[in-house]
């Protein structure tokens, strides 16, 4: 797919330049599937692959950016042998540990001495007519790390845990040699942390600090891989079919918040409720028992489609918008 990148924002040269510049390495094999196309809705990754060119909002790339930044800067550090050395002296670690670090080393070579450290390394396998691959963040002594930008929200909630599980557990299966760990390390780097918010919401769970890691049981490799092959035969049925046979998103993989229904005392003055109710028999109740006022519902907003690059071609998309859910 050609990518076309517009600027409608009035982005400064200067950061337009880092925007448009995309490093990620593309694969233009027809049978290629990523690991992260695996955990995508199968609607979203056939419709993606029939478009032939897109236009894109370079202010929409900024996350993305931000978080390749994070990746490459990390990458980059551990790739330095004195740097990785001086910071690890001055975080307190002794010498036979940081002696033993080997960096991409050849997992044949190791002995019991040292302390593997793989990043950014990229393995591919065939299975069922496709090529499986997928590229980890980096893996030190056989568990896996994962480097995520999200916000305060997503860990809180949990949001992305299947996705993270199902992730790592993919990359196990594509390099079973290397991440040897049952378990996985999430490196949450929070995009809205407040200081405030983590000294008054400390009881709701709300993170400590801006930096946290998260520990996950991944699947088996029997599991994971019944799992990679129910996603390739489901691609395989459907690949050809019209769009309109096509199945659509869920309310969980299109992020669809769920509606709410908002009780306004004075009905002249809608700008702020005054109590929000998650159905409507509680908040009808409510405007029964106050015997005045106003309840509106507020539909829930489809947000995964803000990010889906088959939107332009969907018809579901569409319907959405005509719904007042995007």
């Amino acid at each position: 797919m050609n990518v076309n990148y517009v600027n409608t924002t009035n982005v400064p040269l200067v950061l337009a330049v880092w925007l448009a510049n995309d490093s990620y390495d593309y694969d233009p094999r027809n049978n290629l599937v990523s690991t992260t196309g695996l955990l995508k809705p199968i609607r979203q990754s056939i419709l993606a692959s029939r478009i032939k060119e897109a236009n894109v909002e370079l202010s929409m790339l900024t996350s993305s950016r931000i978080g390749s930044a994070i990746h490459d800067s990390i990458e980059r550090a551990w790739h330095n042998p004195e740097a990785v050395k001086k910071g690890l002296k001055a975080c307190g670690y002794p010498n036979r540990v940081i002696d033993s670090i080997v960096i991409n080393p050849d997992p044949s070579t190791l002995t019991e001495d040292d302390l593997p450290v793989y990043l950014e390394q990229r393995a591919e396998k065939e299975f069922k007519g496709f090529i499986v691959s997928g590229k980890f963040d980096i893996v030190i002594n056989g568990m896996l790390g994962d480097i995520k930008n999200t916000s305060v929200f997503t860990y809180m909630n949990q949001t992305n845990a299947e996705k993270y599980i199902l992730q790592g557990s993919i990359y196990r299966w594509l390099n079973p040699e290397i991440i040897t760990d049952d378990y996985m390390e999430i490196y949450h780097q929070f995009t809205d942390w407040s200081a405030l918010d983590a000294q008054t919401k400390k009881d709701k769970g709300y993170p400590p600090t801006k930096l946290m890691s998260v520990k996950y049981r991944l699947l088996s490799l029997q599991e994971t891989e019944r799992f990679i092959s129910n996603q390739l035969d489901k691609l395989s049925k459907l690949s050809s079919l019209p769009q309109s046979e096509l199945p659509l998103c869920t309310d969980e993989e299109l992020w669809m918040d769920p509606p709410t229904y908002k009780y306004y005392s004075d009905p002249s003055k809608t700008t702020r409720s005054t109590k929000n109710f998650d159905n409507p028999a509680e908040a009808n109740l409510h405007l029964a028992n106050a015997g005045k006022g106003i309840v509106l519902e507020v539909r829930g907003k489809a947000k995964a489609c803000r990010y889906c690059n088959a939107a332009p071609i969907c018809t579901q998309y569409e319907q959405l918008q005509l719904e007042g859910k995007i």
